[in-house]
C-alpha cells in the first residue's frame, strides 16, 4: 500500500509538470488547424505532431506484447482526457469517449486504424451520445494545440476539410464496428451514492481530515486510462476505488469487525474480495505505467 501511495504522488507530480509545460503556450480554439496520418502526406501542422505520436505507438505495437499495446492506449486515453478538459466536456462525456475508444480496439487491431484519429472521433461521438455536442472544428483546433503546442494554427484549407471528413467517416465506421452500442453505464452515479452513504457512517473528524472523496474521484477518472470500464461492472468499480481510497489514508469503517458482512458488500451482494483485488491490481498497473511513460 505504501507503493500505491508513492505512485499516486508521482502521478500528481507529473500531472502538474505537464500543466506547467503546456501553460507556457496557452491553448487556442479560435483558429482552424489540420492534418492526420490518414491524409495526404504534407509535413506540417497537426499531421506532423500526430505522425510523431503515431511513430511512438507503432514502435510500442511492434514489440508484440500486450503491455506495449496498453502503453499506446494509455497515451491516447490521456490525450482524450486532456483534450476533453480543454473542450469543456463534463466527466461523463469524457468517460464515454474513453470507453468508446477502448471498446473499438477490443473489436479491431491497433494496426488497423490510427489510434489518434479514433480518439478524435470518439470525442466527437461521445458528445452526441451524452448530449454535449461539439464542433469538429474545435476538436481539430484543440488536437492541433496538443500535438504542436508551439506551432502555428493552419489555414482553413483543403487539408482541414479532409481531416474533418475523416473524423466524420471514422465515426460512421466506429458505429458499425460497435453495432451502434455506444451508450454505457458509468460508475460515477454509484460512487456519488456510496460516498454519501459512507460519509454518514464515518465520524466527521475522519471524513474532514482525509481527502477520501477527492482521491476516489481521481482514481475513478484515472481508471479510464485502461479497459477497466469494459471488464468490470460499474458498481464494482465504484466500490473498488472507494475501498482503495480508504486504504491509502488508513481510514477504517466503524463497527466493520463486528458486522455480519464487510461494508463494501452492503453496496453489492455479488461483489467479492477477489473482484476488488483485481480492480485494485489493474489500477496499480495503470499508475505503474504512468511512471514509465514520459
Amino acid at each position: 500500500m505504501h507503493n500505491m501511495i508513492q505512485l499516486v504522488k508521482k502521478k500528481e507530480k507529473k500531472r502538474k509538470e505537464r500543466k506547467e509545460e503546456k501553460g507556457q503556450s496557452a491553448p487556442r480554439t479560435d483558429s482552424p488547424s489540420a492534418g492526420t496520418t490518414l491524409l495526404p502526406p504534407e509535413p506540417r501542422g497537426l499531421m506532423e505532431g500526430m505522425e510523431d505520436a503515431g511513430e511512438d505507438a507503432g514502435e510500442d505495437a511492434r514489440e508484440g506484447a500486450a503491455a506495449p499495446a496498453a502503453r499506446v492506449h494509455f497515451r491516447v486515453a490521456r490525450f482524450i482526457m486532456e483534450a476533453g478538459v480543454k473542450l469543456g466536456m463534463r466527466s461523463i462525456p469524457i468517460a464515454t469517449a474513453c470507453t468508446i475508444y477502448h471498446k473499438f480496439f477490443c473489436e479491431t487491431s491497433l494496426d488497423a486504424c490510427d489510434p489518434y484519429l479514433i480518439a478524435m472521433s470518439s470525442i466527437y461521438l461521445a458528445g452526441k451520445v451524452e448530449e454535449q455536442h461539439l464542433q469538429t472544428r474545435d476538436i481539430i483546433n484543440v488536437s492541433n494545440r496538443y500535438f504542436n503546442p508551439s506551432g502555428e494554427p493552419l489555414e482553413l484549407d483543403s487539408r482541414f476539410w479532409e481531416l474533418r471528413d475523416s473524423i466524420v467517416q471514422c465515426e460512421l465506421l466506429m458505429l458499425r464496428v460497435l453495432r451502434f452500442q455506444v451508450s454505457f453505464q458509468h460508475p460515477h452515479k454509484y460512487l456519488l451514492y456510496y460516498l454519501v452513504s459512507l460519509k454518514n457512517w464515518l465520524n466527521c473528524h475522519s471524513w474532514q481530515r482525509t481527502p477520501v472523496a477527492v482521491t476516489a474521484w481521481a482514481l475513478l477518472r484515472d481508471s479510464y486510462h485502461g479497459g477497466l470500464c469494459l471488464r468490470f461492472q460499474a458498481q464494482h468499480i465504484a466500490v473498488a476505488v472507494l475501498y482503495l481510497a480508504l486504504q491509502v489514508y488508513g481510514v477504517e469503517v466503524p463497527a466493520e469487525v463486528k458486522a455480519e458482512k464487510p461494508w463494501w458488500q452492503v453496496f453489492g451482494e455479488d461483489l467479492t474480495k477477489p473482484i476488488i483485488d483485481n480492480i485494485v491490481s489493474d489500477l496499480i498497473q495503470i499508475y505503474t505505467m504512468d511512471t514509465e511513460i514520459p
